[in-house]
């Protein structure tokens, strides 16, 4: 079934659904960002990006807190869904771990059912993987089977998957473990510790890595064909003001964290 790219009453929307990678961040965690929270650098004002994404969420851990509800009651129809997990689905909280072909597809599964139902468009992102690279320059699969359980329900599905996970093992050969603290959020002199980081994280992004996965992302959804191409812009610019990368002051973090959570209807979904 297709869908149109427009509806009537607002701009068509993309929701963003993902964990820390993908989520915006406040302001005390500079120069820490997700690349959710750069996508907005290379769109056009005919469509606007709902970042719903939460630090530590898991698909599990995202759906069954009300969230994925809370982005369904408020899509329209035309609308699109971005599905950015995969990080932390490894983890052994049982709140938050999945297995990748079990209930992580099944997981994901309903995102895109719920996506369909409300005639709204599902798109998988498949993760960057994380900076380890050994002294050969050679980049650790650590996140395993979950880019590939990713790309087994984009099939089964039929959903578009935007293979950031590939691009990502491409980028962290070519920089190299050098090069790639530029990228990571490895603090720099002069730049205060924040509440998640001491000086050194090799999971999240600082803007710079943040927005190169973001112009990723933008040019495969045009390319791919999977927003219209007009929507898309800049990806060839390189210089970004930080009054631009949209950081948000703690009041505002925290009401979107605690206000974007609907009561779960799918009793299987959990409570």
């Amino acid at each position: 079934m297709t869908y149109p790219h427009e509806h009537s009453g607002h701009r068509t929307r993309i929701f963003l659904s993902g964990g820390s990678g993908t989520v915006t961040r406040p302001v005390s965690h500079l120069p820490m960002m997700g690349w959710g929270q750069a996508l907005d650098l290379f769109l056009t004002d005919d469509v606007e990006v709902v970042n719903c994404s939460r630090g530590r969420a898991s698909t599990k851990s995202f759906r069954e807190r009300g969230r994925l509800q809370w982005i369904l009651d408020n899509m329209a129809p035309g609308d699109y869904l971005i599905m950015a997990f995969g990080q932390i689905d490894w983890k052994p909280d049982p709140g938050i771990h999945t297995e990748p072909f079990d209930d992580f597809m099944e997981h994901l599964r309903a995102y895109v059912t719920g996506a369909r139902e409300a005639q709204c468009h599902p798109i998988l992102m498949m993760p960057f993987e994380r900076r380890r690279i050994d002294r050969h320059g050679n980049v650790s699969r650590f996140l395993g089977d979950y880019p590939l359980a990713m790309r087994q329900l984009a099939q089964e599905e039929h959903v578009p998957l935007v293979d950031v996970y590939g691009q990502s093992l491409q980028w962290w050969e070519e920089l190299g473990p050098e090069d790639t603290k530029h990228v990571f959020t490895y603090l720099r002199p002069g730049e205060p510790l924040m509440p998640v980081v001491q000086d050194a994280d090799n999971v999240h992004l600082r803007a710079e890595g943040a927005i190169e996965v973001a112009r990723f992302v933008a040019r495969a959804l045009a390319t791919q064909q999977i927003i219209p191409a007009h929507w898309v812009k800049d990806l060839d610019r390189r210089t970004f003001s930080y009054d631009e990368m949209g950081w948000l002051d703690d009041a505002t973090f925290q009401h979107r964290t605690k206000s974007r959570v609907s009561p779960v209807r799918d009793q299987k979904a959990g409570a």
